[in-house]
């Protein structure tokens, strides 16, 4: 009876053409098969980065993704640290699209999608609330990039963007490389040309969780910046630089991310917690964050040259998507996106993020891994 009740099933699978998803275990990177379509003529694929410590790494070429990355933890089990989705079906359909991306032209939000570059406008289509946020709304986390692995820790990403690609002028040459190094290290190395004046700010948007799963509020956090970048109600920055000292955004000295997030704090209420870009402190040798998972004791620090981070405590999660370890539930993730500025472009005293002809773009985020024994 077992045999004749799922033939059906497996016949109409069949004439679909498809195949079906394996299934990814607790500690275990994703099948490669679950990434391979064909994507605008484009092919898609999954590939794995390893080291001699047990890391891994798999990054899809659709959209540039850091899909998983697993770390070991003091017991020596591997820990999944990313949160994403078992196939690229999840990716596609997501209703958050920016899951593991590498996201440009411009990362985060440019104020009702206008800018100026030698006095001429430009307008991006706005796709968050009245304003264009991370390259609008079919920004770098849609495009198939072409891909190439070098030996078994580094893979290079290229795309390029057509002049006039969601209103922003220049075609705009992009490459990121992820090496993977015997030490834990995951290196993201930005690099990009033009040929005419645009703006640039990549990023990577992966959803971190240290634990694999569960709340991140008892997650300590350390941001080496001084200052951060106010809102108004639909997270434009007002152009000020304020002090972290005496408010819940001071993280220089580590606390729980989840010790003051429902202070009585406008700023908070406009992020529904934190989604603010920290003014980071210069420092060639200390770390711009410092993350550790309350249960794995796994610690993250994040070094990188922009001035910029953005700290997303997950706040928008609303457990509309089935991930690898479930659904994405409120605040089971945080983003540490290095960035210039938002709204850099309309704010003269921000740092420049216009890039010309005859310049290259440059930005190097590294993100190192330990676990206390």
């Amino acid at each position: 009876m077992k045999i004749k009740s799922s033939l059906p099933i497996l016949l109409l699978i069949l004439a679909a053409g498809c195949k079906p998803t394996k299934t990814t275990l607790p500690g275990q990177i994703p099948s490669a098969e679950n990434f391979q379509q064909e994507i605008d003529g484009k092919h898609t694929d999954l590939f794995i980065l390893k080291n001699k410590q047990g890391m891994k790494a798999a990054i899809t070429n659709y959209g540039g993704r850091l899909v998983s990355l697993l770390v070991p933890n003091a017991k020596g089990d591997t820990v999944d640290v990313v949160v994403g989705f078992n196939d690229l079906d999840g990716y596609k359909d997501s209703s958050e699209p920016y899951f593991g991306a590498t996201i440009g032209r411009y990362g985060n939000r440019i104020a009702k999608g206008k800018f100026s570059i030698d006095g001429k406008a430009y307008q991006i289509i706005p796709n968050n609330g009245p304003n264009a946020l991370h390259g609008g709304k079919q920004g770098f986390q849609y495009r198939v990039w072409d891909a190439k692995r070098i030996g078994d820790s580094v893979l290079v990403l290229k795309y390029t963007s057509k002049a006039g690609e969601e209103g922003f002028p220049g075609k705009l040459n992009a490459m990121v490389t992820y090496t993977l190094t015997h030490d834990n290290h995951l290196e993201l190395e930005y690099s990009a040309s033009t040929d005419e004046p645009t703006i640039v700010n990549l990023t990577n948007h992966a959803f971190f969780n240290l634990n694999g799963a569960g709340s991140i509020l008892s997650h300590n956090l350390m941001i080496n910046a001084n200052g951060y970048t106010p809102v108004g109600s639909t997270l434009i920055p007002t152009g000020a630089l304020a002090s972290v000292k005496g408010t819940p955004f001071d993280f220089r000295i580590s606390e729980k991310i989840g010790s003051r997030i429902n202070a009585d704090n406008q700023q908070l209420k406009f992020g529904k917690g934190y989604d603010h870009n920290y003014v980071l402190n210069p420092s060639k040798m200390m770390p711009a964050a410092v993350v550790t998972g309350d249960l794995s004791g796994i610690t993250m620090e994040v070094y990188t040259t922009e001035p910029g981070l953005q700290f997303y405590s997950g706040n928008f999660m609303q457990s509309k998507n089935k991930l690898r370890t479930g659904l994405d539930d409120f605040r089971t993730a945080f983003c540490l996106e290095t960035q210039h500025f938002p709204d850099s472009p309309n704010h003269p005293n921000f740092p420049n993020t216009v890039l010309r002809p005859g310049q290259v773009y440059k930005s190097t985020s590294i993100y190192t891994f330990s676990a206390a024994k």
